[in-house]
């Protein structure tokens, strides 16, 4: 298997387990937006000790005025689709809000396009479409029952599908001058600073010494997002923009099992069917993807 594909699928993997953490965060008591910010604000922790540890020159930016990459990044995909995301488990399962963000992959194709280049080429095309379908079983919108479905929570659903989109396209545009560590960790820290003045430090202050809450908080700041994206943003610098973004597409196989086996949610045939058709794109595309324009890294 191309190494860029593994560590791809690897962190979308891990991606799939960010629920786990935002609904025992949930029983705290903690907002979407809250847990958006804990989640910010502890990669971010994790990634400048990291880095001051071992690679201290990698948090310099080689220009002010690039910053502008990673507000895109921080505050237009990472704050943005997390928050809808997050909105979208609190309003419907993990298995439909992780499915509804995997819009995205429609998004960056056209995105890619427009800005990359990047041709549209048929093995693109039909993954993208089984890919659809197959996210469409998983959360049950193939047969169509209106009835489970909230309005609210398609939408918020949607929205973290652009932004998990934007992520790709601005990390494009950076991977030219950073690499991946120096993108990850710039992104988690304007995010973080973003979220400052919108966390009520005075209301859950006491929750943030609670252990448990700590164990949750930092461990969706480091496997799910720090290590993650480090591994996701490395793998896209290896490949293009819209072919990681299929690739992705493990994640609401991951997803969905967790909301079976941990949270006992309901899964069906039809399910079944949604996840080897998400797992038959990821083989389609691993299969036809030509080497892309490798970048500095």
């Amino acid at each position: 298997m191309n190494k860029a594909f593994l560590y791809i699928i690897i962190g979308a993997g891990l991606w799939g387990t960010i629920g786990w953490y935002v609904k025992n965060l949930y029983t705290y008591g903690f907002t979407p937006m809250e847990v958006v910010t804990l989640r910010a604000w502890s990669a971010a922790i994790i990634l400048v000790i990291y880095l001051l540890i071992t690679a201290p020159k990698k948090l310099k930016l080689t220009s002010a005025s690039d910053i502008k990459y990673f507000i895109g990044t921080g505050v237009f995909s990472i704050i943005f689709f997390n928050y809808c995301m997050f909105t979208a488990i609190e309003l419907a399962t993990i298995p439909v809000a992780t499915a509804l963000l995997y819009t995205a992959p429609a998004f960056v194709t056209v995105l890619s396009f427009l800005f990359f280049k990047e041709p549209l080429t048929k093995s693109k095309i039909v993954a993208l479409f089984i890919t659809l379908a197959g996210t469409a079983l998983v959360v049950g919108l193939i047969p169509l029952n209106l009835e489970t479905f909230k309005l609210a929570a398609i939408l918020f659903g949607l929205g973290s599908g652009i932004g998990y989109a934007l992520y790709s396209i601005f990390s494009k545009f950076a991977l030219k001058k950073y690499t991946s560590l120096s993108i990850t960790t710039y992104t988690f820290i304007v995010a973080a600073v973003s979220l400052l003045p919108f966390f009520p430090y005075k209301e859950k202050f006491t929750l943030l010494l609670d252990p448990a809450v700590l164990f949750y908080a930092f461990g969706l700041g480091f496997l799910p997002t720090a290590f993650a994206y480090i591994i996701y943003t490395y793998g896209l610098n290896k490949t293009e923009a819209s072919t990681a973004s299929i690739l992705t597409t493990i994640e609401p196989v991951v997803a969905t099992l967790i909301g079976i086996y941990i949270f006992h949610e309901a899964f069906s045939i039809t399910q079944m069917l949604g996840m080897a058709c998400i797992i038959g794109a990821v083989i389609l595309i691993q299969v036809y993807a030509k080497p892309g324009k490798i970048n500095r890294t």
